[in-house]
């Protein structure tokens, strides 16, 4: 059965915003998931390859196991992406970007105007019999005269 009635789908820019930005989020925690299933697996393999299958039994850094080093040096890839992810993206995320775009634009108009200013002091258009629109002589069209 069809309805005779159909619903209009349109989002409006603000719900389309907010359910991108929830989207790219469910990204990031996805893939930061992914990365630490792939860490815990890397990890178990590198202790089996040096306790079980003694590769690397002799590379021992700074007296420690090589896999130790490894997996600090893994962990702390993935401490950064978790920060990346939690904490920058909270502080720094759509709100913040749009903030700083505010910012930015403002004071490239600021800018625009300071040139503006020092354009018109320093080469200042001629003062000459036209003071204003009224003493140009308008042509005959009535397209432009509307």
């Amino acid at each position: 059965m069809s309805s005779t009635h159909t619903k209009s789908s349109k989002i409006d820019p603000q719900q389309r915003s907010l359910i991108e930005n929830a989207q790219r989020r469910i990204k990031q925690k996805k893939k930061l998931t992914a990365h630490f299933v792939v860490f815990l697996a890397g990890s178990i393999l590198f202790i089996i390859l040096n306790l079980v299958l003694k590769f690397g039994e002799n590379f021992n850094p700074f007296n420690t196991k090589w896999f130790v080093w490894a997996i600090l040096v893994w962990f702390f890839f993935l401490l950064i992406h978790f920060i990346n992810v939690f904490l920058i993206n909270t502080f720094m995320g759509k709100e913040w970007e749009e903030k700083q775009l505010e910012k930015l634009v403002e004071k490239q108009q600021l800018k625009i105007e300071q040139l503006q200013q020092k354009v018109d002091k320093e080469h200042p258009l001629p003062q000459g019999r036209f003071q204003d629109d009224s003493d140009f002589k308008k042509p005959d069209n009535p397209l432009i005269n509307s």
